[in-house]
């Protein structure tokens, strides 16, 4: 039972990483699938299009730093903590970079038929990321709490 325990801990500390990894994929596919819908429809904004984009990328960083956080010795006592942190900041990561993406999508596809609403659009995204960021700090907050 604790080699089962340790092993969910080593599956917990790589979990924030590989989903938001994943969400970020999906994220910025669904985003450039858009983008490069736009840019056949459009003479100009191709940079803005690609570069909205790339948003959802940035929940692999915060990923990647709940991942660091959380690396340490790992025992029958730590490995429960790092297992229920990384699991479910690593699942928030990946649904906010999915759904940002779609968001990031919407956006260009609005701002195609009426630019002057571009950087509006790009509010429900922003408010996404937000809740990624709560999902980050809460993780490093809460990860404080395990024993080193």
């Amino acid at each position: 039972m604790n080699e089962f325990m340790v092993m969910l801990g080593w599956l917990g500390l790589y979990a924030p990483m590989a989903l938001s990894a994943v969400g970020s994929i999906i994220g910025c596919a669904v985003a450039g699938q858009a983008a490069i819908g736009a840019m056949l429809e459009t003479e100009s904004g191709h940079g803005r299009y690609l570069g909205v984009s790339a948003m959802p990328s940035s929940q692999v960083i915060y990923g990647i730093v709940v991942m660091l956080t959380l690396n340490r010795e790992m025992t029958v006592t730590s490995a429960a903590g790092i297992f229920g942190i990384g699991l479910l900041s690593g699942i928030a990561l990946l649904a906010s970079a999915v759904y940002q993406g779609r968001s990031c999508a919407a956006a260009i596809n609005a701002a195609k038929a009426k630019p002057e609403i571009f950087g509006l659009s790009l509010a429900p995204a922003a408010i996404v990321e937000g809740f990624a960021v709560f999902a980050f700090i809460f993780a490093l907050v809460i990860s404080a709490g395990i024993p080193a």
